[in-house]
């Protein structure tokens, strides 16, 4: 079964899909889970294991699942809200959860950092569990946050685990199989993603969807060029992309004669989105937080250069949807799993992919920029200062977006043929990141987390 657009690109809030957004998921998640249940529990103990436990204070893991427990969903939360909330539990040592049942919450005692301790199937575990007034267990269930804001629960898990089915007309599951679909159908990668997409929904309500994800995403553009002041956190990384948009625009007639500002653009847009994701707002899985900023950035680039109108940005992310399916079922799109080879890496290929397609590229042409984008981010770690998605992740969406770009135009320099085909870069993708070791992989325990601090 194919990957849907709305299962790649979520609108929810900051700073990471896996560690914020998947959590919050997993609670709500549990929350359903105890139906009539809720009303026996008195307090819930909340268990992170692995790379959760390892740089969750930095991805806000704790406040997201907070926010969970009273069953607010990612795409429902107000970030201004739920930082109220966390005041009011902090302060009471009380939560509402699932927004009916009054509970004690005491998150020193009740949310358990296991950061040594992994789960079987992925190394971001969560465990729930319910008590009822005399400690006794009314519940316990576990999740796992697989990135990209993706949650499965350990019934999903095993290979006798039930799969959704649409009756897709087009169940590709390597990139082969996408372009020999896509030519005997007489379609284009966009077409065939959208025919797939009609198998689950009417189609005014995919192209409403999609239209609500690319406001979503301009959006975020906007006001990550407006804010200014200090992330949170503790680097004391001070906000840039306003600073960026005035200097830009403050010497129009030498950006004029410089033949590489459009970059200076490219850069702006991919920063105002990852700033917006570090500060906890409002973003748009693409497909993930930590990658946030390419595709918007890209988009952009292709509305302001190539003319890109409503229907060329829904060829944009269908077609990039298309390419980030292939990641997620054949590799992965979580860093804690692949490293950012994962996230950035994967965005930077579908950016590219999406690109080739608006400015006219063939199928064949769109699958070669998706592998070249991809064959140089191979080994890209996941090593975040402090676990905050602020160093080097911010300034990496901006050379994401900037390869992205190069990689359609490298594309569209030939014909479509070429040696190393996508599903091999995949497969080569999936190979390393297994290779990698544990501290590159999200874990603040590796590389430039470690490096810089020491230094």
């Amino acid at each position: 079964m194919a990957v849907s657009i709305f299962e790649l690109f979520k609108i929810g809030v900051g700073p990471s899909s896996s560690h914020t957004m998947g959590p919050m998921t997993a609670a709500c998640r549990f929350v359903a889970a105890l139906g009539e249940g809720i009303a026996r529990v008195a307090r819930v103990e909340v268990a992170l294991y692995a790379s959760l436990a390892l740089t969750g204070r930095g991805h806000a893991t704790d406040t997201a699942t907070i926010v969970g427990l009273h069953g607010i969903a990612p795409e429902e939360a107000d970030p201004d809200a739920a930082v109220a909330l966390i005041q009011r539990v902090r302060e009471s040592g009380r939560m509402m959860l699932g927004g009916v049942q009054d509970i004690a919450f005491d998150e020193r005692a009740d949310i358990l950092w296991l950061g040594r301790e992994s789960l079987p199937f992925h190394p971001n575990g969560i465990r729930f569990t319910g008590f009822d007034t005399a400690g006794e267990p009314v519940s316990t269930r576990t999740y796992f946050s697989i990135g990209g804001g993706f949650v499965v629960d350990e019934d999903q898990t095993t290979a006798n685990a039930p799969v959704e089915d649409h009756d897709e007309p087009y169940p590709f599951t390597t990139a082969a199989e996408l372009l020999e679909m896509a030519q005997q159908g007489g379609l284009t990668i966009a077409g065939l993603a959208l025919a797939n997409e009609d198998a689950r929904r009417p189609r005014d309500e995919t192209e409403a969807g999609i239209a609500r994800i690319a406001a979503a995403m301009d959006a975020c553009i906007e006001r990550g060029m407006s804010q200014r002041g200090e992330l949170p956190g503790g680097l004391k990384v001070q906000r840039r992309a306003a600073h960026l948009r005035e200097r830009f625009y403050a010497r129009v007639e030498r950006v004029l004669a410089d033949p590489l500002a459009t970059l200076d653009l490219v850069n702006l847009w991919a920063i105002a989105v990852n700033e917006e994701n570090a500060a906890g707002g409002k973003v748009v899985t693409s497909p993930t937080n930590g990658a946030a900023g390419i595709i918007p950035a890209v988009l952009r680039y292709a509305e302001r250069y190539h003319g890109a109108d409503d229907a060329a940005k829904a060829t944009f992310l269908l077609t990039a949807t298309a390419i980030g399916g292939l990641y997620k079922r054949n590799a992965s799109i979580s860093a804690a799993e692949v490293g950012c080879q994962g996230e950035v890496g994967v965005a930077c290929s579908m950016a590219a992919a999406g690109l080739t397609a608006i400015m006219g590229g063939s199928n064949g042409q769109i699958e070669n920029a998706a592998e070249i984008a991809m064959e140089h981010n191979l080994g890209l770690t996941c090593d975040p200062i402090g676990g905050l998605v602020q160093i080097p992740c911010i300034e990496r969406n901006a050379m994401g977006a900037v390869k992205a770009i190069d990689a359609a135009r490298l594309a569209l320099g030939g014909d479509g043929t070429h040696l190393v085909s996508l599903d091999q870069v995949i497969e080569t993708m999936r190979r390393t990141g297994a290779d990698m070791m544990s501290q590159y992989k999200e874990t603040s325990l590796g590389g430039l987390a470690v490096c810089v601090p020491a230094c």
